[in-house]
């Protein structure tokens, strides 16, 4: 087997032993990410700083000292989560500035995010950064100033977003761990389109200190793995309270990697009506009730359930995250760091006009303006205050199915992924990308795409997502249940 197939848990365990040297792993995915350039799954390949690390790594098992949990695994990072000294950009123009010889330089963070210094403390390696939607706002990937992120089943197909480049990270070989950020489906998403494992955890689980904002009562890190094992012990590192930031939970982080253990009888499945209703491919439904049928004969429960609300959570979210991303991206004024465009004369306000309109691409712009008006004077209660008080509702129909189920089952995504430029120019069509992901979003609460096996669609194989989502800080039920259906999957 080649070094780039294996997991997570198998680098690190290999790299413990002495069967592989850290350098090598390093080696092999370097080699790998060069080989495969034309999927745009990148936008910084940190090969000295890696090498240098995985030297550390090895040295420190010659001298016997106890490795971390990750020791010598690379790790590609979202480009909105802050690196020290490695290029840090959310993807987009406004964090690149001119250098000394005239040359446009990306930013270079002075700090790293908590959940890269708790994935160091481990004995991790960054390897790369990874592209994504510009400041995490798209469903394809293509959104990005670094151009279209190209899907490793098809490469004329997109790869989801806005992680999207995490995710071909992963799917193609270029490292076996990714990180990613879920804001309303950026994880779960793009991992169910490139047929990898994508976890978006409990709201307030993992700290967010270090993450560029886009919408702040949305966002979370989280990993993306080949499996679900390694997304566990990821996630039972990054997560935990943070001082840096107020809205990490206290409550103690669970075992995480010893719940995929556990079996999965027993447990109680609810099937959503509203997830399997009109838009949904047949292809992906006759799948998803495959693996159904397989947890019933597992010793399983599985009921019909409704959450009623749903049907409000696209408008829903992209009210609220508008909103809070117009005031996220205020700081981003051609000012203190990043792009600043100044014409000769140039006041304040002219400087703010056309750092702004030249740094930020059109989607971001949209998002922006959308989230400025519904913010506005005469518009707050009819939009923004009426936004939050349906996100109760829809958090409140969590509340109550999960009082009868542990675990609910859903499509990830209604569609395989779509062809590079089918709805790029049609924003509501893109939107609905995410119809299944928005609703637990909204309600903070966790959730899983775990790879269903693939569907055919004009003659190409492409990858489908079941998505599981269990109750805030369920992380270790929601493990459980995804560890037992990855191996139901590979029996169908």
């Amino acid at each position: 087997m080649s070094i780039t197939e294996n997991t997570v848990v198998e680098i690190a365990s290999k790299v413990a032993s002495g069967e592989l040297q850290a350098r090598q792993v390093v080696e092999a995915f370097i080699s790998r990410s060069q080989e495969e350039e034309s999927l745009n799954a990148l936008t910084y390949l940190a090969r000295e700083e890696a090498l240098a690390a995985a030297d550390a790594v090895d040295a420190a098992r010659q001298r016997g000292e106890k490795l971390g949990r990750l020791a010598g695994v690379p790790i590609a990072v979202k480009d909105a989560i802050c690196t020290k000294g490695v290029p840090t950009t959310a993807g987009s123009r406004i964090l690149q500035q001119e250098g000394a010889d005239g040359k446009r330089e990306p930013w270079r963070p002075p700090y790293d995010a908590t959940c890269i210094q708790r994935l160091a403390a481990e004995g991790a390696i960054i390897i790369s950064k990874a592209n994504m939607d510009e400041f995490a706002m798209g469903s394809s990937n293509e959104t990005s100033a670094y151009g279209p992120v190209r899907n490793p089943w098809s490469k004329t197909r997109v790869p989801g977003g806005s992680s999207g480049g995490s995710a071909v990270a992963v799917a193609a070989g270029l490292a076996p761990l990714a990180l990613g950020s879920d804001t309303g489906g950026s994880i779960r998403q793009p991992a169910a389109l490139c047929g990898v494992v994508g976890v978006k955890p409990t709201y307030g689980r993992v700290s967010r200190y270090g993450l560029i904002a886009f919408a702040s009562s949305l966002d979370q890190i989280g990993p993306l793995t080949k499996d679900v094992r390694s997304s566990a012990r990821v996630l039972e590192i990054i997560s935990g309270d943070d001082e840096k930031d107020s809205t990490t939970a206290t409550a103690p982080v669970e075992a995480y990697e010893a719940a995929c253990d556990k079996p999965l009888k027993g447990l109680r499945f609810g099937l959503p009506a509203e997830y399997f209703a009109e838009g949904l491919d047949p292809a992906i439904a006759a799948r998803i009730d495959q693996i159904v049928q397989k947890i019933r004969a597992a010793g399983c429960e599985v009921k019909p359930v409704s959450l009623p609300h749903t049907h409000y959570g696209v408008a829903t979210y992209y009210i609220i995250a508008t909103a809070e991303a117009s005031t996220n991206l205020s700081r981003f004024d051609g000012i203190r760091f990043g792009l600043r465009k100044e014409s000769e004369g140039a006041d304040l306000t002219q400087i703010y006009e056309e750092s702004r309109a030249e740094g930020f691409g059109e989607e971001v712009q949209r998002r922006i303006l959308l989230g400025t008006y519904v913010l506005s004077a005469g518009y707050y209660d009819a939009y923004y205050d009426k936004a939050q008080r349906v996100r109760t509702l829809i958090r409140q129909d969590f509340d109550q199915v999960f009082e009868d189920v542990d675990v609910l089952i859903t499509p990830t995504s209604p569609s395989v992924a779509f062809k590079i430029g089918e709805r790029i120019r049609d924003p509501l069509s893109m939107y609905m990308a995410d119809v299944y992901t928005l609703p637990a979003s909204l309600a903070g609460i966790c959730g899983v795409s775990v790879p269903a096996g693939t569907v055919e669609e004009q003659g190409e194989q492409l990858p489908v997502g079941v998505q599981l989502l269990c109750p805030a800080l369920g992380e270790s039920t929601m493990f459980r249940a995804a560890a037992g259906i990855e191996q139901l999957v590979g029996e169908i």
